[in-house]
C-alpha cells in the first residue's frame, strides 16, 4: 500500500521531490525496498501535519504537501490542485490548501468518519465537522461537500504549525485542520472529483487491492 501511495505521488506534476516521514523502522524498511527516501522522525507527535513540519525543517521548499499513507488511490492530478489553489494565491495570505469532494452518496452525509467541510465565496474553509454541514433548517437540500485529508502548507506557516495552541473545537472534532481555523488562519478548499479510498481497516484494502486487480483501462 505504501509503496502505491508514493508511486501516485511522484506522478504530480508540480512536486519536485517526494519524501517518506515516519517513526516506524518497519515503515523505513518496506519503503528502502522500492528505493523511497525516507526520514525518521520522533514518536510523539499528535497529528500528521506536527509529523510533516519536523521533516520539511530539514527542507528549503517554499511549498510543502503532506499524503497520508492510507491513501493508495490517490489522484496526482488532485495534488496538483491542491498546490496550483496556494500557488493562485498572489498575496500569499492563505498559508494552507486542501481538496474537497461533493457527496454523493447520501449515508456520508450522517457518517461521522465522513468529515464535511463548508466554504466561503473566495473557496476558503469555513469550518470542518464530523456532523452533516450545513444543516436545512427548512427541507431543501444542500448541497454536501467532504473532506479530503490532502494538505499544502506554505513553509514557514508549518513550521510554525506545533507551536499553535490546541483549541477546544480541534479537541471535540479530533481534526487536526481546525488548529489553523481557531488560530485565525485561512485554508484554501480546492474541488476536485477525487473520490477518497483510504485504507482503515483490512476490509478497507481488499477493497482497494480489487480495484487494483482491474485493468488499467477501468481504474
Amino acid at each position: 500500500m505504501l509503496q502505491h501511495v508514493w508511486e501516485r505521488t511522484c506522478q504530480a506534476r508540480y512536486l519536485t521531490d517526494v519524501v517518506i516521514a515516519t517513526d516506524d523502522e518497519r515503515i523505513q524498511a518496506a519503503a528502502q525496498e522500492f528505493h523511497a527516501r525516507v526520514i525518521m522522525t520522533r514518536a510523539d507527535h499528535p497529528s500528521g501535519t506536527d509529523r510533516v513540519a519536523e521533516a520539511a525543517s530539514a527542507s528549503q521548499a517554499s511549498i510543502i504537501v503532506n499524503v497520508q499513507g492510507d491513501e493508495p488511490m490517490i489522484d496526482p492530478a488532485a495534488i496538483d490542485a491542491a498546490i496550483l489553489g496556494l500557488l493562485d494565491d498572489d498575496m500569499g495570505a492563505v498559508p494552507m490548501g486542501t481538496i474537497k469532494k461533493r457527496i454523493e452518496r447520501p449515508s456520508d452525509i450522517q457518517d461521522p468518519n465522513v468529515v464535511k467541510v463548508v466554504t466561503d465565496a473566495q473557496d476558503n474553509a469555513l469550518y470542518f465537522s464530523r456532523s452533516p454541514i450545513p444543516y436545512a433548517r427548512d427541507g431543501e437540500q444542500p448541497a454536501y461537500f467532504k473532506h479530503i485529508g490532502l494538505y499544502v502548507y506554505r513553509r514557514d506557516f508549518l513550521l510554525s504549525y506545533p507551536d499553535l495552541p490546541v483549541g477546544p473545537l480541534e479537541r471535540a472534532e479530533r481534526l487536526e485542520q481546525l488548529r489553523a481555523l481557531e488560530n485565525g488562519y485561512k485554508i484554501r478548499v480546492v474541488e476536485t472529483e477525487y473520490e477518497s479510498l483510504g485504507v482503515d481497516t483490512p476490509e478497507d484494502w481488499k477493497q482497494v487491492a480489487e480495484l487494483f486487480e482491474k485493468p488499467m483501462v477501468n481504474r
